[in-house]
């Protein structure tokens, strides 16, 4: 067995690990809102998001991924294969145990920003500071306070519309009858247009922007018809209270959770296959290129990763984000998914870089300051907010030990 095929084994077995701790914690934030308000229990959180994250990886992800995540260095500049190879290894593993960690300490990072101060960490070794796309990380210092600060301000409105219009008024069963199927329009509507301009499945269809539009009224005007007949069979009499406004609410934000998880397991698949798609393009072409054909077997791999990892670990990221930073209800959970998920849609269709992960706190942190201040634990916070910092320098630090060392037993 030559070095290109033991790093090519050895990848496989990294991406595993990188698509394990995808689940346990990047996906764990799809179900955390669900399982804080109690609309599901963290049992069948793990269920829907296990099944849903591997049809979303498998079905509806990319056959061709970006081998340099986010093009954050410049390969060419690199001039010997078997360097990138292995560094591309070095950084999918650091980029794992980073990742790992943050699970096990039960906080939520981003598993892109994981990889790609990885993938600087090795490049600067590699090639100097030139070969880092130094604009790119920026945008991905600037997303630290896009993400958030986002989805924050988008809950934050959602919640104290559903509150004012709806919870504070004297007739609110009316109330909750009138707006929710609105509410559940919007949402598809923002669902539909994230499935076509995100997902890979989506922008296959190449459609025009004003079909693209067209699907998604027509989509979310069906859902306010249907939404305005189960809203009255749900809420069954002026007794039930706020129970039954919670009640529509938790249907609601089952729904976009489910959403988020496939979509996830779509998108994000791409964090674990990408670098182990580079090593393999190394191994059986002795030249690496930006984009590359993934065989099925890798993206069943990385879902197969993804399951694995919301069932064993997911439930301690789960806990923080729906439980620990404020208490959610399934009103409240709601507008942390809508919030969450129009970021991440809004966002990067405008260029801007966004974090899932941040997006989803920072709109628990939003419902959480509706209601005061005092409703936010800050010091679960603020130990989120310090590894999202630290996420980069030490996956890179990470980075550049393991390639240094390989590299020394390779070339020795």
């Amino acid at each position: 067995m030559d070095i290109y095929d033991l790093f090519l084994y050895m990848s496989l077995g990294a991406g595993f690990l990188m698509a394990f701790n995808l689940g346990a914690n990047d996906v764990a934030n799809s179900m955390a809102s669900a399982v804080g308000a109690r609309a599901i229990t963290i049992r069948q959180a793990v269920f829907i998001a296990g099944i849903l994250n591997f049809v979303g990886a498998v079905f509806l992800g990319s056959h061709v991924t970006a081998t340099i995540s986010k093009g954050i260095i410049n390969p060419e500049a690199i001039t010997d294969p078997k360097i990138i190879m292995i560094g591309m290894f070095a950084a999918l593993l650091a980029a794992a145990l980073w990742v790992l960690v943050a699970t096990l300490t039960s906080l939520p990072v981003s598993s892109t920003h994981s990889i790609v101060g990885a993938i600087t960490g090795f490049g600067l070794i590699a090639g100097g500071p030139n070969v880092v796309n130094w604009l790119k990380m920026g945008g991905i210092v600037l997303s630290w306070v896009i993400s958030p600060f986002f989805a924050a301000a988008i809950a934050y409105f959602i919640f104290t519309h559903i509150r004012k219009y709806i919870l504070f008024k004297r007739d609110f069963i009316h109330q909750a009858k009138k707006w929710a199927p609105i509410w559940v329009a919007i949402t598809l509507a923002m669902i539909s247009l994230s499935f076509l301009y995100k997902t890979p499945a989506g922008k296959s269809l190449h459609l025009h922007w004003v079909a693209s539009l067209g699907v998604a009224a027509f989509l979310s005007f069906l859902a306010w018809l249907v939404a305005r007949y189960f809203a009255a069979k749900i809420i069954l009499d002026e007794e039930e209270g706020a129970e039954g406004v919670e009640r529509i609410f938790r249907k609601m934000q089952v729904g976009t959770s489910c959403y988020v998880a496939l979509s996830q397991g779509a998108n994000d698949v791409a964090n674990a296959i990408g670098p182990v798609a580079a090593i393999y393009l190394i191994a059986k072409e002795h030249v690496l290129l930006s984009k590359a054909e993934v065989p099925w077997p890798m993206l069943v791999l990385g879902g197969v990763g993804i399951a694995v990892g919301i069932g064993l670990l997911g439930h301690k990221v789960m806990a923080t984000v729906g439980q620990k930073i404020t208490t959610l209800t399934n009103t409240r959970g709601f507008a942390v998914d809508f919030g969450a998920a129009s970021t991440v849609l809004v966002a990067s269709n405008l260029g801007l870089p966004v974090s899932t992960t941040h997006a989803a706190v920072g709109g628990v942190v939003g419902v959480g300051l509706a209601r005061g201040f005092h409703a936010v634990d800050f010091r679960v916070l603020l130990r989120i907010v310090a590894y999202w910092v630290a996420t980069v320098p030490i996956a890179a630090l990470t980075s550049i030990v393991i390639f240094v060392l390989l590299k020394w037993l390779c070339y020795s």
